[in-house]
């Protein structure tokens, strides 16, 4: 949910969760390739599960401390002078919940593949049964009140399983909040600083202590103390950023992936958190550019109908890939600036925008100076840079390579 491009149009998305990785890492790019076993990786295969001896419950044993990350990077380096900079893509998923359409273990599946990484926004409400619904109290909105559906019991086990697997698989987990409230007087865009801690609390409760809600004593926690794990999250539609920094900031997040229509351009901190903004890409056969995400391209093609005529599925399955495709090329022939791509676990006009994905990702990680990476990942490697060299990066405008290329670029005074 969030606007479409230039033209200004705000549509309504759904919840999901986001993500993607790593993949051929070199230290030509400021980063050192990473093997599990080796150079301090932790010893796991991707898709199995940690030993008993290694959990230590936390709480009511919803989430446990099982130790360092599987699958996580050496510590990033800074770029060497003159050096040319990696090209960043992070496909992030808002909502993170399995509902049955096998969704979220296709795209697990595809980042081990290729070796790659992902962000996972959770929606905290897919973790409480709607029976204990009366425990949400989403300000501004009724007791219970959700814009999102509370998942049926299912759909919650389907969804723990798959984020505990994200999580020993190397992706990251943020939040994607709770009740996705997009319109009147609850919608986030009029959120206060303290009414988003509040929502932040709750979303961390009801990750934290689902077995206390559920009373499943027979499903193994997630492998991870969230409330050190969440770094990071995207607001329902794109909206209230202002409101949520201040309590970001209290909170030391590290960064905040929810402002819209941002420019292919170097990031800036906001109040002290990274602003990664979904993005402006070119959208093939128009003159106007489209954000970022699987549903403003859809509400560019089937005017926000998630079926729309069947015919038109190829056409806009290629041209779906092809803004992809496009923005990642305008970036990587030019500035080198990140590229942000968020997506929803759905099957909108028969999945073409999963395929869409799944297509541009194998294609993005065949191409060398590639750094498919978490959001987490990505602000790691900023944060180790020399500071005059992002201000530098951040003088290129967006389609704008260095002149001279990049030696002669970082070496102008």
């Amino acid at each position: 949910m969030c606007e479409i491009s230039r033209r200004g149009l705000l549509t309504a998305g759904l919840g999901a969760a986001a993500a993607i990785g790593l993949t051929g890492c070199s230290t030509d790019s400021g980063w050192p390739e990473a093997s599990d076993g080796a150079k301090g990786a932790v010893p796991h295969t991707r898709g199995t599960p940690l030993k008993k001896n290694d959990v230590h419950a936390i709480g009511d044993g919803s989430t446990a401390d099982t130790g360092k990350q599987p699958h996580q990077p050496p510590a990033p380096v800074p770029l060497e002078p003159g050096q040319t900079p990696p090209q960043f893509v992070i496909f992030s998923w808002d909502g993170a919940g399995e509902v049955g359409n096998g969704l979220f273990p296709r795209f697990l599946q595809l980042a081990r593949e290729h070796d790659v990484s992902m962000t996972f926004f959770l929606s905290g409400l897919y973790l409480l049964p709607e029976s204990k619904k009366s425990l949400y109290r989403p300000p501004n909105n009724p007791i219970g009140a959700s814009d999102i559906g509370y998942l049926s019991d299912d759909h919650i086990k389907e969804t723990l399983k798959y984020v505990r697997q994200a999580w020993l698989d190397g992706h990251e987990i943020g939040t994607h909040f709770n009740g996705h409230f997009c319109s009147g007087s609850g919608s986030v865009a009029h959120w206060t600083p303290s009414q988003w801690r509040s929502e932040i609390d709750q979303a961390v409760s009801f990750v934290t202590e689902w077995r206390t809600h559920t009373g499943w004593n027979d499903i193994d926690p997630l492998p991870f103390d969230y409330r050190r794990e969440l770094v990071g999250g995207r607001t329902p539609c794109l909206l209230g950023q202002d409101g949520l920094l201040p309590a970001a900031s209290a909170l030391g997040w590290r960064y905040d992936a929810s402002s819209p229509g941002g420019n292919q351009v170097w990031p800036r901190k906001r109040r002290g958190v990274w602003d990664l903004p979904l993005q402006a890409m070119p959208f093939p056969g128009h003159s106007f550019e489209v954000l970022s995400m699987d549903y403003n391209i859809l509400a560019n093609q089937s005017r926000n109908s998630t079926k729309g005529i069947p015919s038109r599925y190829p056409g806009w399955r290629r041209q779906a890939a092809g803004t992809y495709r496009a923005g990642f090329d305008r970036a990587y022939t030019t500035n080198r600036a990140p590229l942000f791509i968020g997506n929803h676990f759905e099957e909108w006009n028969g999945g073409i925008y999963m395929d869409a994905v799944e297509t541009t990702l194998k294609e993005f990680a065949q191409k060398p100076d590639v750094r498919l990476v978490s959001f987490r990942q990505f602000v790691d490697w900023l944060d180790v840079q020399d500071p005059a060299v992002l201000d530098k990066l951040r003088t290129l405008e967006v389609g704008q390579s260095p002149e001279g290329g990049w030696n002669a670029f970082f070496k102008q005074a």
